[in-house]
Parts: structure tokens; sequence; C-alpha cells
């Protein structure tokens, strides 16, 4: 028995669970924003959420998997997933898919609207990126962009996770959305490269006919650009303490950028990246700095990093 759902457990991906880590720093900023928050009913809210988020992910892998068979057949590696190998009963695993969603959407109902409406954003998202007509995931840069909208998507459910429904600001959502797209487009660089042949590349994955390493790269320090800037808007205006963990985390990307470019790169594979210990132990201590610089104060940096050129009001004022 267990030997036959293995396939179906394999499809669902429940190891891509991982992923939903990003949206604790939504509830980090939902806390920081409402400390009244901070009561026992987190001690459900938060598993729940998780809960929830980690069904409708898992739905929508599915879904990638039995729509992606014929592309991963020419893989060297995907070829032997589940669905492409012959080891699924499509039905089954749609009637899979079907439970998985009714149960996210129903288990949510609790957490409030606004975490529902994300989580199914989140799921029509998923539709987006693997149903045709749109299946944006075969065009060039939107396949990257629209996979990497599930970051801030992530941030949010973290955020109306706690229970708070201000709005949250659209920097620190940009923000998130452009790292997401640098995870991402390294992710696509590091398959580009592995595979080696172009036509077959573009066999496996559309969007790679109009791809090269040259434009990926490109595309690679755009969005890591992108998302240096607007995370310095947010912090600028927000959380001035956070600027003494800017150093650290461009210090991530360089590294990942590193992991990324070297041959058979761990990025191709997210959910393995925990075998780079001494860059997983870099990440945790980044995470831990920023989460403490989110609640210490430190008002000497308001004065360091005070406007210093005169602007017409402060002319008008002198």
């Amino acid at each position: 028995m267990m030997m036959r759902l293995q396939p179906y457990i394999r499809i669902a991906r429940f190891d891509h669970w991982f992923k939903h880590v990003f949206m604790l720093p939504g509830v980090a900023v939902a806390l920081y924003g409402d400390s009244s928050l901070i009561n026992a009913e987190l001690l459900w809210r938060l598993p729940l959420a998780l809960l929830c988020a980690g069904l409708i992910s898992s739905s929508y892998y599915i879904l990638n998997e039995i729509l992606d068979a014929p592309y991963d057949a020419l893989h060297p590696v995907k070829k032997h997933r589940p669905v492409p190998s012959g080891q699924i009963n499509v039905r089954l695993a749609l009637l899979l898919l079907l439970i998985l969603v009714l149960a996210g959407v129903n288990l949510a109902v609790p957490l409030g609207l606004h975490y529902c409406v994300i989580l199914l954003i989140l799921w029509f998202m998923g539709l987006a990126y693997n149903v045709r007509p749109l299946r944006t995931k075969d065009r060039v840069y939107l396949d990257v962009l629209s996979e990497s909208i599930n970051n801030p998507l992530r941030l949010l459910l973290g955020w109306y996770a706690t229970g708070n429904t201000m709005v949250v600001p659209v920097s620190l959502i940009v923000a998130y959305w452009m790292l997401g797209a640098f995870l991402m487009a390294m992710k696509r660089y590091a398959e580009f490269r592995e595979l080696a042949n172009p036509q077959l590349a573009a066999a496996y994955r559309r969007s790679f006919a109009s791809y090269t390493e040259s434009t990926l790269l490109v595309s690679i320090v755009y969005y890591a650009a992108a998302f240096g800037l607007f995370l310095g808007i947010f912090l600028i205006r927000y959380r001035i303490e956070l600027i003494l963990a800017i150093p650290f985390i461009a210090g991530f990307i360089a590294w990942y950028m590193h992991l990324g470019l070297k041959a058979n790169s761990p990025t191709q594979s997210p959910e393995y990246l925990h075998r780079e210990k001494r860059f997983v132990s870099y990440l945790l201590f980044c995470l831990f700095l920023t989460a403490l610089l989110m609640f210490v104060d430190m008002p000497m940096l308001e004065q360091i990093f005070a406007p210093t050129l005169d602007t017409p009001d402060t002319a008008a004022g002198s």
C-alpha cells in the first residue's frame, strides 16, 4: 500500500512546504505594526495558516506535475518523476488535487476574509502559471515574474494570518517580489546552463527558446538591484534600524549567486539547499539579525541618516 501511495505523496511535494518560511517576515512586520496582536490566538492562527498555504501549494504542484509531464520526459532528471514515468493514475491525482484545495480553503475560513482572498489568489496564480491559454511559464521573463509573485503573496498570508487587516507597505511587497524573481531567475540560469543544449532546453521549457545565458544574467542583476532599491525605500520610511542588516543581506544575494553559477548548481532544486550547511547558517544569521533589528530601537540612526539637503519647506523655515 505504501509503495502505491508513495508516488502520490511525491507529486504533492510536501518537501516544498519549506517555501512558506517566506510567510514569517510578513508575520514579523505585522506584529511590529500592531503589538496588540501578540496574544494566545497566534498559537493556533500561525500553524493553521501554514497548513492551509501548504495544502493549496501542494494542489497546484500536482497540477504542475500532470501538465508538465510531456516536457519533464525530455529532462535528464525530471523524466523519473512519477507522472512522466507512468507511476500515477491521473484521475486519482486530480481527485487528490481537489481534496487538497477544498481542505485548504475550508480550514482557512477562521483566519478571516483577507487571508482567504490571498490564498485563492495564490491558487489562481498557480492556474495562470500552468494552464493554457495563459500558461505564463512558457513566456519569456513572465515565467519568472509570475512564479515569483508567490513570494509577496506568502508575505501577505503571513501578515493576515496574525489578524492584522492594515494595508501592507507597497515598497515591501515589491521588494519581496523582486527577491523572489532573483531567486527564480537564478534557478532558470542554472537549469539553462545545465542542459547545455539550446534545442533541448527550448523543448523542455518553451521560455528557454528566447533566453540566453547573457539575458538571464542581466535579468538576475536587474531583479537584485530592484530588490535592494525597494527594500531601501521601505526601511528608510518605516524602520531605519534595518539599514544595519543591508551589508549582510547583500552578502546573501552574492552567496546565492555564487551557488547559482556553480556546475550542477543546488539552486536548480531549492528544496535541497539545506545541504549547503554554511550557506544555511549564514541565512539563519541574517534572519535573526533582521528580526532583532525590527524590535530594537536606535534613535541615533535617525540623526545619522537624516536628510541634509535643503528642500523648499526647510528653506522657507530658515
